[in-house]
């Protein structure tokens, strides 16, 4: 009985035990197909994770965008949302000429962008110290051929310069900039090369205007005018290597400009500037007569304030003297009262800036003079004049004085704003006031005569930049300005000539300045989606 019992219950446990065995394997080969299928996004996840950048400082908020180009899946920035980017802002490429092409291979320096041709992703990587979000950009698409100045005209003879290519491409790759280490030491990087690095060409199709086309050079710039014989120091085109900037087109640049103001504040390198602005802007005027200034201001160095007003474009070009940007007075040193510079008070012309679309700043010409330099009870603070102080350390609170004003009565979304580094002068023999002099020089500073500098002053407007809330951009015109020592009025400031002083420090008009106005157009061409706006 206990056999038949036995046998009979046998075969249920036996095929109990098969019907086990064949769900377990049907469960496993589902799970194996189902990790499998997911296995693609788990290590595109992972990946995203492991390049997301650790923050540099506290300040600081760094992430790395990654888009893969791989065949078999197509990522995009909505992939990696629900990982590391939720919560930022994703800008959408741009064509400027309708290209699609986008150059590779190209690396820019200083955490901007990198792009690397060797791997199956390009990572674009913003910084942004102030906002408490991370701005993400993508590339600006430029065709190759856009903003490229004819070179077919040019002879590179006898062309001087220095510097090396960072890195150039066959493809113009312009990106947007956002982050305060590009707003500061590589806001002349675009396309791959650092445009304050190349050389000076020759070229016959230059000066793109003359003392005759242009009324505004007044006596100090007019070295034409005043009997400057030779004519060559209008005619050298800054260079860069790698690529090419766009020449200066006015009538752009009028559009540009087109219902807003354009104001240059600073010393009489600055006024330099904005006359060398005037004159490129008339190229594209028609009737000479709707440029005019608003008070009928013939423009000397006595009177430093104009407006100049483009009636057909509602625009005006504008420029305020102030020689320190902080506020020369005059206070009681001992029993007399003395001329004094109050570093920890902005000028008083400044008032008159406000509400400008673009301003473009500068200082540095003036704290190279005696009394500044020695600068023996000349510096006020807090109400005290101070016995000595260097002029390195006033120079530093005077400009962190002028970041102070910005950061509270600038508008950055409707203003930008630009700060000129130092202009370099060329005296030989002795200073402005003992015996220097440049008359000699007709050409360019040979590169292999040249070690560029990199002055105090620059180094302290940089770090003075990096600590402001509001977005300025470096216009670095120094290095490419030390060539050219030909370039100065020296005896020919004046129509009645003197050998005895020589204007080492200002520029010929035209000249150096044009050449920073097409800097300044560049970076106004190549960031038109930071435009200022009415």
């Amino acid at each position: 009985m206990e056999r038949q019992r036995s046998f009979s219950i046998k075969p249920t446990r036996f095929w109990l035990f098969c019907f086990t065995i064949a769900s377990s394997l049907t469960f496993i080969s589902f799970c194996s197909v189902w990790v499998c299928k997911l296995s693609p996004s788990l290590r595109q996840e992972t990946r995203a994770q492991f390049n997301a950048t650790p923050t540099e400082s506290p300040t600081r908020q760094v992430i790395v965008l990654q888009t893969m180009t791989v065949s078999s899946s197509n990522f995009s920035v909505s992939g990696f949302k629900g990982s590391i980017l939720t919560g930022t802002h994703h800008a959408t490429p741009r064509a400027a000429t309708g290209s699609d092409r986008v150059s590779t291979g190209s690396t820019t320096t200083h955490g901007v962008a990198t792009t690397s041709k060797n791997s199956n992703f390009s990572a674009l990587r913003i910084q942004d110290p102030i906002l408490s979000r991370t701005l993400v950009r993508q590339p600006q698409i430029a065709s190759g051929s856009t903003g490229v100045s004819d070179r077919s005209q040019s002879s590179e003879t006898g062309g001087v310069g220095v510097g090396s290519v960072v890195n150039s491409s066959s493809g113009s790759t312009s990106l947007q900039k956002s982050s305060r280490d590009a707003s500061i030491y590589q806001k002349d990087q675009f396309s791959g090369c650092d445009i304050t690095k190349g050389k000076w060409v020759f070229d016959e199709s230059y000066p793109l205007y003359t003392n005759r086309s242009c009324p505004f050079i007044d006596e100090g710039f007019d070295c034409l005018g005043n009997g400057r014989p030779d004519m060559d120091y209008m005619k050298w085109r800054w260079q860069p290597q790698g690529c090419d900037i766009p020449r200066f087109d006015s009538s752009k640049m009028l559009e540009m400009l087109r219902g807003k103001r354009l104001v240059f504040v600073g010393d009489s390198i600055n006024r330099n500037q904005f006359e060398s602005m005037l004159c490129l802007l008339m190229g594209a005027v028609e009737d000479p007569t709707r440029v005019y200034e608003t008070r009928k201001r013939k423009i000397t160095k006595e009177k430093g304030n104009y407006s100049f007003r483009f009636a057909d474009y509602a625009c005006s070009v504008e420029y305020y003297v102030t020689h320190f940007l902080v506020h020369e007075g005059k206070a009681r040193v001992g029993q007399k009262r003395r001329q004094v510079l109050r570093i920890d008070s902005i000028d008083r012309g400044s008032s008159r800036w406000r509400g400008a679309d673009i301003l473009v700043f500068n200082t540095a010409h003036w704290w190279s003079h005696d009394k500044t330099k020695a600068g023996a009870n000349y510096f006020q603070e807090m109400g005290q004049v101070y016995p000595h102080l260097d002029v390195s350390t006033a120079f530093r609170k005077a400009l962190t004085t002028w970041a102070s004003w910005v950061d509270n009565n600038i508008n950055p979304r409707k203003t930008r704003v630009f700060f000129r580094s130092s202009s370099p002068s060329h005296f030989r023999g002795g200073l402005w006031n003992s015996g220097g002099h440049c008359a000699e020089a007709t050409r360019p500073i040979n590169e292999t005569l040249l070690t560029p500098s990199r002055p105090e002053k620059n180094m302290i407007v940089e770090e003075v930049l990096m600590q402001m809330k509001t977005d300025v951009t470096l216009l670095n015109i120094t290095s490419l300005s030390e060539y050219r020592i030909d370039a100065h009025p020296s005896i020919y400031g004046k129509k009645i000539r003197s050998s005895k002083t020589q204007d080492c420090s200002h520029w010929c008009l035209p000249g150096v300045p044009d050449t920073w106005n097409q800097l300044l157009y560049f970076h106004l061409h190549h960031n038109q989606n930071l435009k200022p706006t009415m």
